[in-house]
């Protein structure tokens, strides 16, 4: 709740109380104080930190909801289609032998179940990383055996 005054300090009397999405004509701004004309046709003062342009949240968010509620259908209701268009096509003839169908189609990016397959590229990804890492081991030994080398006169000294 925001208290609405009378004069642009505190010091004035309270005029209404606003709560978190009621709506106020902006007259003018003086300093940190905001002059409002409120929805009864009543004039008053209050911080113009309180005022915002953009619609409170609570409103955003049941239209958000709403939003992804009507999406949630919409893909309900393409995976019923594309189980009935699958279904239609696996009864219906291949005009090219199944390998060469096999071998021409890109794999696919989905499973049959609608979740995304992707390539398996992190045990790729772990050996690369282990073997930078005995390599960076081994470069780092070789440099540091060659320096205390160079020191001590071709001494093996640890």
């Amino acid at each position: 709740m925001v208290s609405v005054s009378s004069t642009p300090d505190a010091g004035g009397e309270r005029i209404a109380s606003l709560k978190s999405g009621d709506r106020v004509e902006l007259i003018e701004r003086s300093g940190d104080a905001a002059h409002v004309r409120l929805a009864n046709g009543k004039d008053g003062w209050l911080r113009s930190s309180y005022l915002s342009a953009e619609q409170p949240l609570r409103p955003r968010l049941q239209q958000s909801e709403a939003e992804v509620s009507g999406l949630k259908a919409q893909v309900s209701r393409l995976e019923a289609q594309l189980s009935g268009a699958s279904g239609l096509r696996a009864t219906a003839p291949l005009a090219a032998a199944p390998e060469e169908a096999a071998a021409a189609a890109p794999a696919p990016l989905f499973s049959a179940a609608g979740e995304a397959t992707a390539p398996r590229v992190w045990p790729w990804a772990v050996l690369s990383a282990a073997l930078a890492l005995v390599v960076g081991f081994a470069l780092g030994w070789w440099m540091l055996d060659r320096s205390i080398r160079r020191k001590y006169g071709g001494l093996k000294i640890y």
